[in-house]
């Protein structure tokens, strides 16, 4: 009977038969790793990736196109001058009290040498009116009386209202233009100490730059300066307008042109006649013309005689007399600078140089690009300074705004 191997601790000192030492078995739990396993290229653990969505491409016949953003809202306009408050021209119309003057006019020097200088034409409808009182008969002192009585209608309301419509084509202002008006006004006359009531406001449909003084209280502008102009620039046309009132150069024009009217009217009657007979004359040939010739210049002879001379003066009338306007404008000027409005004027003053500028360019271009010089008569017979004249009388009263 075949006996079984021994088990090893029974020989404990000798090796397991093929084997130098015995086998170790384990006695415990083997021991896994705690940290995380180390992945190539990377020192630092990185966490297990999850799957994630799938991502889908749009199709190529519908490409993505990002919502339009919203529009951007159109810059505002900027008011134009004559509503801008902030531009420098604009002035503060707001009501306050006002100091009236206990002189609201006077009679300066250029109105009084206007007076003077209608007077050769005076006296001349004075004959005209004294002939043709003589077809009245008895009532022919009354008739001179009348005439001359008649030179109060410049003072007159009515009348003046007519003369405004008539020959000045000016109306009055719509409630719209009443309100633009107004409180310009206002300011003008607290400036001056002048009662505002005691004048008219009227407009002229015009798109050109003006304004006019007539009779003895119409103040009238054109449509284009009420709406076009800041209202600073409105106030110094207002203001210079006033300036011929207060001075008197109004009145004094339009009572020296309503005498001087009968002298006109038959200055112009003469000539039609006279013209009329020198065409006439021609049908008779050398001998009827010589006798028109004498018949007029014996008549013109007996006239410069007997009345000494004085309508040889006639003739340069008209030039002194625009002499005398160009230096009321000057004065109306330095009034509405004194007023304080000096730069606004400039501002005037540098636009009607520009509108005059244009119509010349325009003659120039009906000329066929040849500019038309103006004679030395018609710049003579100008009723208004040239543009340098009134800036330099101007600069006085621009020194103290800097």
């Amino acid at each position: 009977m075949t006996q079984p191997p021994p088990s090893p601790s029974e020989y404990p000192g000798q090796p397991y038969p093929g084997h130098p030492y015995p086998p170790q078995y384990p006695q415990a739990a083997p021991q896994y790793p705690q940290a995380a396993p180390q992945y190539p290229a990377s020192s630092a653990p990185i966490p297990p990736q999850y799957p994630q969505a799938p991502q889908y491409q749009q199709p190529a016949q519908y490409p993505f196109t990002p919502p339009a953003a919203a529009p951007a809202a159109p810059p505002t306009p900027a008011p134009p001058a004559a509503e801008d408050p902030h531009h420098p021209h604009h002035i503060s119309t707001d009501a306050r009290r006002v100091h009236i003057a206990g002189q609201q006019r006077h009679t300066d020097a250029t109105a009084i040498g206007a007076l003077l200088l209608y007077l050769p034409n005076f006296l001349c409808s004075l004959c005209v009116v004294g002939l043709f009182s003589v077809f009245f008969g008895k009532l022919a002192f009354l008739v001179i009386l009348l005439w001359l009585a008649s030179g109060a209608l410049v003072f007159h309301r009515p009348t003046e209202s007519a003369l405004a419509r008539r020959l000045l084509r000016l109306r009055y202002p719509t409630p719209q233009e009443r309100a633009k008006l107004e409180p310009v006004w206002r300011e003008v006359t607290a400036r001056a100490g002048v009662e505002g009531r005691n004048y008219e406001l009227w407009v002229e449909d015009s798109d050109a730059l003006n304004a006019v003084a007539a009779a003895g209280h119409i103040v009238g502008v054109t449509r284009f300066a009420m709406n076009n102009l800041p209202n600073g620039e409105l106030a110094a046309v207002l203001a210079h307008e006033l300036g011929h009132h207060v001075g008197g150069h109004a009145w004094s024009g339009l009572l020296g042109y309503w005498y001087a009217l009968p002298g006109r009217i038959a200055w112009r009657v003469l000539k039609a006649v006279s013209s009329v007979a020198f065409h006439v004359s021609k049908a008779f040939g050398c001998f009827g013309v010589a006798f028109v010739v004498l018949g007029v210049g014996g008549l013109a002879v007996a006239t410069i005689s007997t009345l000494y001379g004085l309508p040889l003066l006639i003739l340069g009338v008209p030039y002194a007399l625009a002499a005398v306007g160009r230096r009321s404008e000057l004065r109306a000027d330095e009034h509405a600078a004194a007023l304080g409005f000096a730069p606004m004027l400039v501002g005037v003053l540098h636009k009607l140089h520009q509108q005059e500028e244009q119509e010349k360019a325009a003659v120039t271009a009906l000329n066929g690009g040849v500019p038309v010089e103006e004679s030395v008569l018609a710049k003579l017979l100008s009723s208004h300074p040239d543009h340098h004249t009134r800036l330099h009388h101007l600069q006085p009263y621009l020194q103290q705004y800097g």
